[in-house]
Protein backbone atom coordinates (compact mmCIF):
# COMPACT_ATOMS: atom_id res chain seq x y z
CA UNK A 1 0.00 0.00 0.00
CA UNK A 2 1.50 3.76 -0.65
CA UNK A 3 0.54 6.81 0.76
CA UNK A 4 -0.80 8.23 -2.07
CA UNK A 5 -2.65 5.01 -3.62
CA UNK A 6 -5.82 5.68 -6.18
CA UNK A 7 -5.37 9.40 -6.31
CA UNK A 8 -3.96 11.57 -9.33
CA UNK A 9 -1.32 14.15 -9.89
CA UNK A 10 -0.71 16.93 -12.42
CA UNK A 11 2.81 17.62 -13.05
CA UNK A 12 4.97 20.40 -15.24
CA UNK A 13 7.80 20.68 -16.23
CA UNK A 14 7.54 16.48 -16.39
CA UNK A 15 9.48 15.00 -19.23
CA UNK A 16 12.82 15.50 -16.85
CA UNK A 17 14.66 16.82 -13.42
CA UNK A 18 12.95 17.46 -10.82
CA UNK A 19 9.51 17.08 -12.62
CA UNK A 20 9.91 13.54 -14.13
CA UNK A 21 11.64 12.61 -10.13
CA UNK A 22 8.58 13.68 -8.76
CA UNK A 23 6.25 11.54 -11.27
CA UNK A 24 8.33 8.45 -10.39
CA UNK A 25 7.88 8.66 -6.69
CA UNK A 26 4.38 9.83 -6.94
CA UNK A 27 3.76 6.80 -8.94
CA UNK A 28 5.90 4.78 -6.57
CA UNK A 29 3.18 6.09 -3.89
CA UNK A 30 0.32 4.85 -6.21
CA UNK A 31 -0.74 7.98 -7.81
CA UNK A 32 -1.73 7.83 -11.86
CA UNK A 33 -0.08 10.73 -13.25
CA UNK A 34 -1.27 14.17 -15.73
CA UNK A 35 2.08 15.69 -17.44
CA UNK A 36 3.25 18.28 -18.95
CA UNK A 37 6.30 19.87 -20.42
CA UNK A 38 7.40 22.36 -23.56
CA UNK A 39 9.32 19.93 -25.37
CA UNK A 40 11.30 22.29 -27.12
CA UNK A 41 13.84 25.09 -26.69
CA UNK A 42 13.34 29.09 -25.38
CA UNK A 43 15.53 31.24 -27.35
CA UNK A 44 16.16 33.76 -24.52
CA UNK A 45 17.61 30.92 -22.26
CA UNK A 46 21.00 29.62 -22.28
CA UNK A 47 20.56 25.95 -21.63
CA UNK A 48 18.36 23.51 -24.10
CA UNK A 49 15.05 22.14 -22.27
CA UNK A 50 13.57 18.76 -22.37
CA UNK A 51 12.73 16.73 -25.67
CA UNK A 52 9.91 14.43 -26.08
CA UNK A 53 11.79 11.47 -26.14
CA UNK A 54 12.94 12.60 -22.59
CA UNK A 55 9.35 12.64 -22.05
CA UNK A 56 8.35 9.00 -23.42
CA UNK A 57 10.87 7.97 -20.58
CA UNK A 58 9.21 9.64 -17.99
CA UNK A 59 6.02 7.94 -18.72
CA UNK A 60 8.26 4.31 -19.09
CA UNK A 61 9.57 4.93 -15.52
CA UNK A 62 6.31 5.65 -14.03
CA UNK A 63 4.54 2.74 -15.57
CA UNK A 64 7.13 0.72 -14.34
CA UNK A 65 5.45 1.39 -10.71
CA UNK A 66 2.52 -0.10 -12.54
CA UNK A 67 0.99 3.27 -12.70
CA UNK A 68 -0.90 5.31 -15.75
CA UNK A 69 0.79 8.68 -16.96
CA UNK A 70 -0.89 10.68 -19.63
CA UNK A 71 2.64 12.75 -20.89
CA UNK A 72 1.82 15.54 -23.23
CA UNK A 73 3.28 18.45 -25.03
CA UNK A 74 2.25 21.86 -23.49
CA UNK A 75 3.90 25.50 -22.89
CA UNK A 76 2.95 26.23 -19.52
CA UNK A 77 2.69 30.31 -20.42
CA UNK A 78 -0.20 28.91 -22.84
CA UNK A 79 -3.17 28.72 -20.45
CA UNK A 80 -5.91 27.33 -22.85
CA UNK A 81 -3.82 24.46 -23.55
CA UNK A 82 -2.99 23.84 -20.22
CA UNK A 83 -6.00 24.03 -19.58
CA UNK A 84 -7.87 21.73 -22.15
CA UNK A 85 -4.54 18.85 -21.59
CA UNK A 86 -5.66 18.93 -17.93
CA UNK A 87 -9.16 18.30 -18.59
CA UNK A 88 -8.81 15.85 -20.81
CA UNK A 89 -6.62 13.78 -18.22
CA UNK A 90 -8.99 14.25 -15.73
CA UNK A 91 -11.64 12.73 -18.19
CA UNK A 92 -9.46 9.66 -18.36
CA UNK A 93 -8.52 9.24 -14.94
CA UNK A 94 -12.19 10.60 -13.21
CA UNK A 95 -10.49 12.67 -10.26
CA UNK A 96 -7.61 14.88 -9.42
CA UNK A 97 -5.68 14.94 -6.17
CA UNK A 98 -2.59 16.45 -6.46
CA UNK A 99 -0.67 19.29 -8.30
CA UNK A 100 3.23 19.85 -8.84
CA UNK A 101 3.29 23.62 -10.62
CA UNK A 102 6.92 22.60 -11.19
CA UNK A 103 7.67 24.10 -14.40
CA UNK A 104 10.59 26.91 -14.75
CA UNK A 105 13.71 28.28 -16.46
CA UNK A 106 16.38 30.14 -15.10
CA UNK A 107 17.91 32.50 -17.89
CA UNK A 108 21.46 33.72 -16.99
CA UNK A 109 24.16 36.65 -18.00
CA UNK A 110 27.75 35.98 -18.04
CA UNK A 111 28.16 39.06 -19.39
CA UNK A 112 26.50 42.46 -20.06
CA UNK A 113 24.04 42.20 -22.99
CA UNK A 114 22.28 44.18 -25.10
CA UNK A 115 18.69 45.07 -23.53
CA UNK A 116 16.82 43.68 -25.90
CA UNK A 117 18.35 40.22 -24.43
CA UNK A 118 17.39 41.09 -21.17
CA UNK A 119 13.98 42.01 -21.83
CA UNK A 120 13.63 38.94 -23.54
CA UNK A 121 15.00 36.99 -20.42
CA UNK A 122 12.68 38.79 -17.70
CA UNK A 123 9.64 37.85 -20.25
CA UNK A 124 10.32 34.02 -20.77
CA UNK A 125 11.16 33.71 -16.57
CA UNK A 126 8.18 35.70 -15.80
CA UNK A 127 6.32 34.02 -18.21
CA UNK A 128 7.17 30.40 -17.36
CA UNK A 129 8.12 30.49 -13.92
CA UNK A 130 5.08 32.87 -12.86
CA UNK A 131 2.44 33.13 -15.25
CA UNK A 132 2.58 28.98 -15.73
CA UNK A 133 2.17 28.29 -12.62
CA UNK A 134 -0.79 30.95 -12.19
CA UNK A 135 -1.91 28.63 -15.54
CA UNK A 136 -2.05 25.37 -13.38
CA UNK A 137 -3.36 26.36 -10.52
CA UNK A 138 -5.82 28.13 -12.02
CA UNK A 139 -7.22 24.90 -14.66
CA UNK A 140 -6.37 22.79 -11.31
CA UNK A 141 -8.71 24.54 -8.92
CA UNK A 142 -11.96 23.55 -10.14
CA UNK A 143 -11.13 20.21 -10.51
CA UNK A 144 -10.20 19.96 -7.06
CA UNK A 145 -12.98 21.98 -5.79
CA UNK A 146 -15.45 19.54 -7.99
CA UNK A 147 -14.22 16.64 -6.74
CA UNK A 148 -14.89 17.55 -2.73
CA UNK A 149 -12.15 15.32 -1.37
CA UNK A 150 -9.61 18.47 -0.98
CA UNK A 151 -6.69 17.92 -1.98
CA UNK A 152 -2.70 19.07 -2.19
CA UNK A 153 -0.97 21.64 -4.04
CA UNK A 154 2.96 21.87 -4.16
CA UNK A 155 4.78 25.42 -6.10
CA UNK A 156 7.86 24.97 -6.61
CA UNK A 157 9.85 28.12 -5.62
CA UNK A 158 13.74 28.45 -4.84
CA UNK A 159 16.13 29.72 -2.17
CA UNK A 160 16.10 31.90 -4.45
CA UNK A 161 12.21 33.30 -3.57
CA UNK A 162 13.29 33.93 0.08
CA UNK A 163 15.91 35.83 0.83
CA UNK A 164 17.81 37.94 -2.10
CA UNK A 165 19.44 36.34 -4.74
CA UNK A 166 19.58 37.31 -8.09
CA UNK A 167 21.71 39.10 -10.28
CA UNK A 168 21.36 42.55 -12.02
CA UNK A 169 19.93 41.38 -15.73
CA UNK A 170 16.75 40.51 -16.67
CA UNK A 171 17.05 36.68 -16.04
CA UNK A 172 18.40 36.69 -12.48
CA UNK A 173 15.85 39.52 -11.50
CA UNK A 174 13.08 37.81 -13.68
CA UNK A 175 14.05 34.41 -11.67
CA UNK A 176 14.32 36.21 -8.16
CA UNK A 177 10.85 38.05 -8.81
CA UNK A 178 9.21 35.04 -10.06
CA UNK A 179 10.10 32.95 -7.19
CA UNK A 180 9.31 35.09 -4.47
CA UNK A 181 5.83 35.58 -6.03
CA UNK A 182 5.10 32.39 -6.27
CA UNK A 183 4.94 32.44 -2.23
CA UNK A 184 2.19 35.09 -2.65
CA UNK A 185 0.16 33.17 -4.96
CA UNK A 186 0.16 30.34 -2.00
CA UNK A 187 -0.51 32.34 0.66
CA UNK A 188 -3.63 33.80 -1.10
CA UNK A 189 -4.72 30.07 -2.21
CA UNK A 190 -3.63 28.39 1.20
CA UNK A 191 -6.33 31.01 2.65
CA UNK A 192 -8.73 30.97 0.35
CA UNK A 193 -9.34 27.05 -0.32
CA UNK A 194 -8.45 26.05 2.68
CA UNK A 195 -12.36 25.53 3.89
CA UNK A 196 -12.47 22.75 0.74
CA UNK A 197 -9.46 21.09 2.38
CA UNK A 198 -6.76 22.38 -0.30
CA UNK A 199 -3.73 22.27 1.06
CA UNK A 200 -1.23 25.03 -0.37
CA UNK A 201 2.46 24.81 0.13
CA UNK A 202 5.71 25.76 -1.80
CA UNK A 203 9.24 24.00 -1.71
CA UNK A 204 12.44 26.17 -1.87
CA UNK A 205 15.01 24.01 -3.03
CA UNK A 206 18.83 24.64 -3.08
CA UNK A 207 20.66 23.98 -5.98
CA UNK A 208 19.63 20.67 -7.37
CA UNK A 209 21.68 18.14 -10.04
CA UNK A 210 19.39 19.17 -12.62
CA UNK A 211 20.01 20.85 -16.20
CA UNK A 212 18.89 24.08 -14.61
CA UNK A 213 22.11 24.35 -12.20
CA UNK A 214 24.24 21.87 -13.86
CA UNK A 215 24.63 23.46 -17.50
CA UNK A 216 27.99 24.99 -19.36
CA UNK A 217 27.03 28.60 -18.60
CA UNK A 218 26.64 28.22 -14.98
CA UNK A 219 29.47 26.31 -14.88
CA UNK A 220 31.29 28.62 -16.87
CA UNK A 221 30.09 31.21 -14.30
CA UNK A 222 31.41 29.25 -11.29
CA UNK A 223 34.58 28.29 -12.59
CA UNK A 224 35.16 32.21 -13.43
CA UNK A 225 34.48 33.11 -9.97
CA UNK A 226 36.08 31.28 -7.34
CA UNK A 227 35.80 33.31 -4.86
CA UNK A 228 32.38 35.00 -5.76
CA UNK A 229 30.08 32.87 -4.05
CA UNK A 230 30.93 31.66 -0.89
CA UNK A 231 27.28 32.98 -0.44
CA UNK A 232 25.72 30.41 -2.11
CA UNK A 233 27.31 27.15 -0.27
CA UNK A 234 24.92 25.11 1.90
CA UNK A 235 26.26 24.77 5.19
CA UNK A 236 25.51 20.73 5.01
CA UNK A 237 28.31 19.44 3.08
CA UNK A 238 26.83 18.88 0.19
CA UNK A 239 26.92 21.32 -2.92
CA UNK A 240 23.88 19.95 -4.98
CA UNK A 241 20.82 18.08 -4.01
CA UNK A 242 19.13 15.10 -6.02
CA UNK A 243 15.93 15.24 -7.33
CA UNK A 244 14.98 12.67 -5.54
CA UNK A 245 15.73 14.91 -2.22
CA UNK A 246 13.34 17.37 -3.48
CA UNK A 247 10.62 14.74 -4.24
CA UNK A 248 10.63 13.12 -0.57
CA UNK A 249 9.21 16.71 0.82
CA UNK A 250 6.75 16.56 -2.66
CA UNK A 251 5.88 13.01 -1.86
CA UNK A 252 5.23 14.02 2.19
CA UNK A 253 3.36 17.18 1.18
CA UNK A 254 1.23 15.22 -1.04
CA UNK A 255 0.01 12.68 1.95
CA UNK A 256 -2.40 12.52 4.50
CA UNK A 257 1.25 12.63 6.58
CA UNK A 258 0.60 16.60 6.14
CA UNK A 259 -3.09 16.77 5.68
CA UNK A 260 -2.99 19.77 8.35
CA UNK A 261 -0.11 21.75 6.93
CA UNK A 262 -0.85 24.68 4.26
CA UNK A 263 0.22 28.03 4.17
CA UNK A 264 4.07 26.90 4.43
CA UNK A 265 7.45 27.56 2.65
CA UNK A 266 9.22 24.80 3.07
CA UNK A 267 13.01 24.94 2.62
CA UNK A 268 14.62 21.57 1.16
CA UNK A 269 18.15 23.52 1.25
CA UNK A 270 20.75 22.00 3.74
CA UNK A 271 20.55 24.98 5.70
CA UNK A 272 21.16 27.23 3.29
CA UNK A 273 18.03 30.19 3.87
CA UNK A 274 19.00 30.28 7.72
CA UNK A 275 22.94 30.82 6.93
CA UNK A 276 21.78 34.21 5.06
Amino acid sequence: MGSLDGRVAFITGVARGQGRSHAVRLAAEGADIIGVDICADISSNNYPLATRAELDETIGLVQEHGRRMIGSIADVREFATVRATLDAGVAEFGRLDIVCANAGIAPLSLEQVPIETELAQWTDVIGVNLSGTFHTVRAAIPHLVAGGRGGSIILTSSTAGLVGMGGLDGGGLGYAASKHAIVGIMRCLANNLAAQSIRVNTVHPTAVNTMMAVNPQMMEWAANNPDGGPHLMNPMPVSLLEPRDISDAVAFLASDAAKYITGVTLPVDAGFTNKL
